[in-house]
């Protein structure tokens, strides 16, 4: 009853412009948020090395084939590189100086022997546990990381062979035994592989281990930085790309697509975000002047009530679980909305090549839920406050 005396005189036009916002920003706040943590975290889930991470190397050229132009990097190259305003570290790759060859040392494989290189990074650039990637001198295995490419050429050996293929969950399940020779000495250390890489060519090891072999059976002279890893700014793709470009530069292509893909894709979502947030915004003033019209055209009817005994109290609580239904529709109709939506892009994302998680993040869940008790306590302040100042006109 004193719902039909409070709101049968107020156009529903401004009301339905906040709902229509309120709805669109709701779908736009959740789609991006969703898709920015799921596409972040494609790239983190096919590789280990940690987020905006990528190997360049100079490029070679028929002058670095006849020696006249080097391709390692010296100290001052790589400060210049470190000191740019899109870098958060970089970091030289370190290289083996001695003989190694890999072999298969279990049943479960196939007998297969390799000479290899070996690089060395530091946890901090991996999406491994520090204390996974570690090594002492007394340690049963040496922790490894092996590129994909390795495991393509092994499987391709044991087909040709007639004999069973690996999986990687199989790889890193069974062992393998690094052979170590130089300075007129060699030893063997036992190998578990414990992720794998697609933009990094050689087997990754803990540096103790690279280390401990370059002192014992390699030539420290001939070592040279021929790679670095960099870690960039969110968003900042681009400006390295520009530089790699002007400074004779180079990386995986594959990690380049990539990277691309993902920076931009990034930087669209972030926008999208603050889209959705002024939109928001915008709906809820939007609603609360609503909230003050509706008060003020009724401000007959709120001091008739408050004179026969109804409360302040009681007179926000009514208006306020008015609106409380009005945003709870508009969020549920939203998240279907949104599931519809996210189907779609999921969609044709796979049919882009690009295959992230299809669940439901919950960050973006939590994130409507905020925005929406933001909105209700808005309205819950503003509402208690407009009938307050209609009691004290009532005097």
């Amino acid at each position: 009853m004193i719902e039909k005396i409070l709101f049968k005189k107020q156009s529903k036009v401004q009301l339905y412009i906040a709902i229509l916002g309120t709805f669109i920003g709701f779908i736009f706040l959740t789609t991006s948020v969703h898709f920015f943590i799921r596409i972040n975290e494609s790239k983190k889930n096919e590789d280990v090395l940690k987020g905006k991470a990528i190997v360049i190397q100079k490029k070679v050229s028929s002058l670095s084939t006849l020696n006249l132009v080097k391709t390692d990097f010296n100290p001052d190259e790589i400060e210049k590189l470190n000191s740019q305003d899109f870098t958060l570290e970089v970091q030289p790759i370190i290289n083996n100086s001695f003989d190694i060859s890999i072999q298969t040392d279990s049943k479960l494989l196939p007998y297969f022997r390799s000479d290899i290189f070996l690089q060395a990074v530091d946890a901090r650039f991996l999406d491994v546990s520090s204390i996974k990637w570690q090594w002492d001198e007394n340690d049963a295995y040496v922790p490894i990381i092996l590129p994909r490419e390795f495991l393509v050429m092994l499987n391709t050996f044991a087909n040709a062979r007639g004999l069973p293929q690996v999986s990687e969950e199989l790889a890193k399940s069974v062992s393998f035994q690094f052979n170590l020779s130089g300075n007129s000495q060699k030893t063997s250390k036992k190998v578990k592989i414990i992720g794998f890489t697609g933009d990094i060519s050689s087997i990754l090891v803990p540096p103790s281990f690279l280390n401990y072999g370059n002192d014992k059976f390699g030539d420290q002279q001939s070592l040279k930085t021929t790679q670095l890893l960099v870690s960039i700014q969110e968003g900042t793709f681009g400006k390295l790309e520009q530089y790699m470009q002007s400074h004779g530069l180079e990386a995986k292509e594959s990690s380049l697509v990539i990277g691309k893909l993902i920076s931009v894709t990034s930087s669209l979502l972030l926008i999208l975000m603050g889209i959705s947030a002024l939109i928001l915004l915008l709906s809820s003033l939007v609603l609360i002047q609503y909230t003050q019209v509706l008060i003020a055209h009724n401000h007959y009817e709120i001091r008739t009530l408050l004179r026969i005994g109804y409360s302040p109290q009681k007179i926000t609580k009514i208006i306020t679980k008015y609106f409380i239904l009005i945003i709870a529709f508009t969020a549920l109709f939203s998240c279907i909305a949104f599931v519809f939506l996210k189907i779609t892009i999921d969609k044709k994302l796979l049919d882009s090549g690009l295959t992230i998680s299809k669940t439901l993040t919950l960050q973006s869940g939590l994130v409507l839920l905020f925005v929406v008790l933001i909105y209700l306590v808005l309205n819950y302040l503003n509402t208690k406050k407009e009938v307050f100042n209609a009691e004290e006109s009532k005097s």
